[in-house]
């Protein structure tokens, strides 16, 4: 339907979350090119960190290789872009949010505050304030200011995790809640999740920390495989072992899960809470469901559970 809506009222701006572009990279190529798309000039992304490959998929795919794509950072709470690609202005760089937008003052932190170094993770404050900054919570000033301001006084805190690369390039991880303790390891889920995505059999792919008896927490993924590729224990150690090369033993998943669906709302984003609920065994507390767009999907995570 996008594609036909595309090419029924010459769309020249597509902007989408990396779910949506990752589930429908799972049914091939097929449905974009039975339409012209060429209308499209201008490719965003936006909600969550996009992996490199949905970025090049999306840009070969359904910008024909001509259409720039804006992965923009920023939050409700900031009212507007903070760190956003600027079309010819400098270069794009597959999965990257780039460069501040002007006047924006972004850095990368320690847990103790000191600056990161070139590409180590950390948590994404602004130095300073910018124009539509969100200026309060209704009828709750202490919460504002507990959630932003005391974490590292003087900083706004975004509560997102990121790197920044040798070209001063901002790479965003997730939320810092979706960074596991694995043996002592902080790993971003997204990282992983990036990692499994890389593999030629799987279309999708979301993971959460669990409790682990061992390492503190462990690593829950759950997995949905492209057309033609099947579950089975062999791809499970093939997908474990892709991990392993790709970032490390450490960041291996205790346990995978191959799934048709994932929880989402409808606007496209994962319910990580639900994964975790799953995860951790806590199938009786899920919380409320019918915002999602499909709650059957749950019911399939909880029977199927590892």
């Amino acid at each position: 339907r996008f594609w036909h809506i595309v090419e029924k009222f010459k769309v020249n701006t597509f902007y989408t979350a990396p779910t949506a572009i990752r589930a429908i990279m799972k049914d091939g190529e097929e449905w974009p090119n039975k339409h012209d798309l060429s209308s499209l000039r201008l490719l965003g992304s936006v909600g969550e960190p996009i992996n490199p490959e949905a970025w090049v998929w999306y840009y070969r795919v359904i910008g024909k290789e001509k259409c720039p794509i804006v992965d923009t950072w920023w939050q409700t709470e900031t009212g507007g872009i903070l760190i956003t690609p600027l079309p010819g202005a400098w270069p794009l760089k597959p999965g990257a949010a780039t460069l501040p937008f002007f006047g924006v003052a972004p850095e990368v932190i320690r847990q103790d505050g000191t600056p990161c170094s070139v590409n180590e993770g950390g948590y994404l404050v602004i130095k300073r304030s910018w124009p539509g900054m969100m200026r309060g919570v209704f009828g709750d000033p202490e919460r504002f200011k507990n959630t932003y301001f005391t974490q590292y006084p003087g900083y706004y805190f975004t509560g997102d995790g990121a790197r920044k690369d040798e070209d001063g390039y901002f790479w965003l991880m997730g939320r810092v809640d979706d960074v596991v303790n694995v043996s002592g390891h902080r790993i971003g889920t997204a990282e992983v999740e990036s990692a499994l995505v890389s593999h030629k059999a799987v279309a999708e792919a979301a993971v959460v920390g669990f409790p682990h008896d061992i390492k503190g927490q462990g690593l829950y993924a759950y997995v949905i495989l492209k057309t033609g590729f099947t579950p089975s224990d062999e791809l499970k150690k093939e997908l474990s072992a892709h991990v392993a090369k790709e970032i490390g033993p450490i960041a291996k998943p205790d346990k995978i899960q191959f799934t048709p669906g994932l929880p989402k709302t409808r606007s496209g984003k994962i319910m990580r809470r639900i994964l975790r609920k799953v995860a951790e065994g806590e199938v009786s507390s899920l919380g409320d469901t019918s915002t999602l767009a499909d709650p059957t999907v749950v019911d399939d995570l909880v029977k199927n559970r590892l």
